[in-house]
């Protein structure tokens, strides 16, 4: 209902009959009804007609004793809500104990984040040094691969350890982001790969190096550079007394200054001056084998000193028991001198 306009000081109205003229009345029509105010400053009760548009009407009388106590009443009633309302705050909300429970969960969970960041920091260092560990053992593959491709004469096109090993493929749809579970185990297996085929390689280099070290230690090939065999092995006509000697090794003749080689990998042990030899080396290969080179103008080695096949030890001379600038060279196996010439026609 809608209060009277505030300008009128009272209404006269008809009754249903219409026995009475309306005066001074302000009507309202509202939801399909037609209020009617009547007021009267004399009256202490406050009558209120609602007429339908279809022609009947209904009276509601209300006292303003009723209507001031039902007002008082909504007053005192949303005073009350608000003064609960006010200390349901201040109980539950901001007093004492909800504070320390707020502080106490929170201080919980700074020290869950502390703790899966430390877990997470953890983590980290731990993937880096695996990381470190796998990146030496790369390193140590490659020289060792290095290593293996040129003891083994390989291409070295074919075996680049230093470049990336190539790889490609079509494009895969569905492509997911490798967990971190997934991460540390794909870690785990590398780095194991990563140190099995280093300990394969170290034995593979092992095993090429003993060959290696073999092929080197096998007498072969002729102990100059260049020149020709001018005395065989065995029974001939000594050149100084004309008789009948054996000759334990056999000569090579060549150019006066001309490099005189090792024909193994082995140990110098002697270098100098002995008797019928002028300036001579004599080389242990090892396996029993000794090698002996005669009659050098000069000397290149010393005694101790490790030579590899094929190295220039001295200068070809004519020092010694010698008519010209030659090379005496004798083979000894377990002490005991043998013809060089089937070792001479090796091929190394």
């Amino acid at each position: 209902m809608l209060p009277p306009p505030a300008s009128d000081p009272g209404c006269e109205f008809s009754d249903t009959n219409g026995s009475e003229t309306n005066k001074n009345c302000a009507d309202r029509q509202d939801f399909g009804y037609l209020y009617t105010y009547q007021f009267r400053p004399t009256l202490s009760v406050m009558k209120i007609i609602l007429l339908r548009e279809q022609g009947s009407s209904r009276a509601l009388r209300v006292s303003r004793q009723t209507l001031f106590v039902a007002a008082l009443a909504t007053l005192v009633g949303l005073l009350l809500t608000a003064s609960w309302l006010v200390g349901q705050l201040n109980n539950d909300v901001v007093d004492d104990g909800t504070v320390i429970k707020w502080q106490q969960r929170l201080q919980q969970q700074q020290h869950e984040v502390d703790r899966m960041k430390a877990e997470t920091e953890a983590q980290s260092q731990a993937v880096g040094r695996q990381l470190a560990q796998m990146q030496a053992r790369l390193l140590r593959m490659e020289a060792l691969g290095a290593r293996v491709t040129e003891i083994a004469d390989l291409d070295q096109g074919e075996f680049s350890f230093s470049d990336p090993a190539p790889q490609g493929g079509p494009v895969v749809e569905r492509q997911d982001a490798l967990a971190w579970s997934d991460l540390q185990s794909s870690l785990d297996e590398l780095a194991a790969g990563l140190k099995a085929r280093e300990n394969e390689l170290e034995i593979l280099e092992s095993m090429l190096r003993d060959q290696d070290y073999r092929d080197a230690q096998q007498i072969t090939g002729r102990p100059v550079t260049w020149g020709w065999m001018s005395s065989g092995f065995g029974k001939r006509v000594d050149p100084f007394s004309g008789k009948m000697a054996w000759h334990a090794g056999i000569d090579f003749a060549g150019k006066n200054g001309s490099e005189v080689i090792a024909v193994a990998s082995g140990v110098v042990t002697h270098a100098g001056k002995r008797s019928g030899y002028g300036q001579m080396v004599e080389i242990n290969h090892g396996g029993g084998y000794v090698t002996r080179y005669g009659h050098h103008a000069s000397l290149l080695v010393k005694v101790g000193d490790i030579v590899k096949k094929g190295q220039a030890i001295g200068t070809m001379g004519s020092s010694g028991r010698s008519t010209g600038p030659h090379v005496h060279f004798e083979v000894l196996k377990d002490g005991r001198k043998v013809d060089p010439a089937r070792y001479v026609a090796r091929r190394g």
